[in-house]
């Protein structure tokens, strides 16, 4: 048995999953980041103990979080959920579950459980996208994720896009994370003077009968192909899978390949741009599938 833990900016979900990947039970709760770490680690706790009642056994425990483990500190780094940063998250959820756990980029987590059993089954070059309250990226080879010397792989989300953007909380201006999440969408709307408070699928749901909707959506989609055009032009994958909330758009289906052709460095460019198969729960599904076997041993030749 294993749980997966989706640990969010403003949810913490959870799975119970057995061994051929069959989904037993699946709670969600608000994340209490207003209340600070302990009390985030104690709703993960409980999260966990809520589950365990339905496998009536202990399991193995994954959590797929934004950002991603420090090799030189040993602490999360890179987190939008700033109270986790600079703290020991998987050590301390640990000893409060008194077992190891394994801890993950939330996007390697989604590109996992793509590439597993989803969208990118079969593929051997998976890249993952979550677009959402904040963009992240993740990449599998051959079926095991691929973290990267810094654990920085996949993080397409700080390449900056546009230098005289918005600033990001990473200190950069224009950064794709600040220009393609759903606040990113909803500012672009506000400054083409749509309604205040919008959110982006609202945004993209009004694109038919209203002007600045559309224009705001078009600037997006030309956005995301230009920023997906570098990661095609590194990485050549065979498929790139979108996840998150603003993945349900069905403009980045229709018009985003278009644009992605026009940045991408081929005359003939054939990479499927799809949505996660597992949807909303693709994330949670990988954190699962961090036990086991184990997708964080390094691939030969790896970097250590």
């Amino acid at each position: 048995m294993r749980i997966g833990i989706d640990l969010g900016g403003t949810k913490i979900e959870g799975i119970a999953m057995d061994a051929s990947g069959r989904e037993l039970a699946r709670r969600r709760i608000a994340t209490p980041a207003v209340q600070g770490y302990d009390a985030i680690l104690e709703a993960i706790a409980a999260l966990v103990r809520d589950l365990e009642g339905v496998t009536e056994g202990p399991c193995t425990v994954g959590v797929g979080s934004p950002g991603a483990i420090s090799h030189k500190t040993g602490v999360l780094k890179n987190s939008n959920t700033i109270c986790l940063n600079g703290r020991p998250l998987r050590e301390d959820l640990a000893r409060r579950l008194d077992r190891p756990v394994r801890l993950e980029n939330d996007a390697n987590c989604l590109a996992l459980s793509e590439a597993r059993d989803g969208a990118g089954q079969g593929r051997r070059c998976v890249f993952a996208v979550i677009l959402g309250t904040g963009v992240g990226g993740g990449l599998v080879l051959d079926g095991a994720l691929w973290p990267g010397r810094q654990h920085i792989a996949g993080e397409w989300g700080h390449n900056v896009l546009e230098t005289d953007g918005p600033a990001c909380y990473c200190g950069r201006r224009g950064c794709v994370e600040t220009l393609l999440s759903g606040p990113g969408l909803a500012a672009s709307y506000r400054a083409l003077g749509g309604q205040d408070g919008a959110t982006a699928q609202e945004i993209a749901s009004r694109a038919a009968c209203d002007v600045r909707a559309q224009a705001a959506l078009d600037l997006y989609c030309a956005r995301l192909g230009r920023a997906l055009g570098v990661v095609v032009n590194i990485l050549d994958p065979d498929v790139i899978v979108l996840g998150g909330g603003l993945s349900a758009i069905p403009a980045l289906y229709t018009e985003v390949p278009t644009l992605l052709a026009q940045a991408a460095f081929t005359d003939d460019l054939t990479t499927p741009i799809v949505p996660a198969q597992h949807g909303a729960a693709s994330g949670v599904r990988g954190a699962a599938h961090l036990w086991p076997p184990s997708p964080l041993e390094p691939r030969k030749g790896a970097a250590p």
